[in-house]
């Protein structure tokens, strides 16, 4: 059977749930919908909702931030507004050289649409994409 039709889910390993959970709860809103242990660490992981179905698991590891790729990308409506609202909470975009930046930290995306990136506490990389 080809692993298309099984659900998959984001994993994002992070160096301090506690830390983590004030960032992907409190500046994300992302909507918490199990917790539990991650190796030894009794509470140290969470799986959290997107669009209404578990989405990316969180959980507290030695790897944590070790891969300067975009591990997660948000596919958005209204990407001045989703950029807009993260501000406000605190979270700020990530400028690369190598593109031009509007003043929101959004720039161009190869093929069409615009990009912006944000990273968590450990140097996790996201991005927010929208089609215009």
């Amino acid at each position: 059977m080809p692993l298309s039709a099984f659900p998959l889910r984001a994993s994002i390993a992070v160096s301090d749930i506690t830390r983590a959970v004030e960032f992907y709860e409190g500046k994300l809103g992302l909507p918490v919908l199990q917790s539990g242990p991650s190796a030894r660490i009794a509470d140290g992981s969470r799986v959290y909702g997107a669009a209404g179905e578990p989405a990316l698991n969180v959980y507290q590891s030695v790897t944590a931030g070790k891969t300067r790729a975009t591990l997660v990308t948000w596919y958005v409506d209204d990407l001045d507004r989703i950029v807009d609202e993260l501000a406000a909470s605190g979270v700020e975009m990530v400028r690369y050289d190598e593109y031009d930046h509007d003043p929101k930290g959004i720039t161009a995306r190869a093929g069409g649409g615009r990009i912006a990136w944000f990273q968590d506490p450990d140097g996790n990389t996201f991005a927010l994409e929208a089609d215009v």
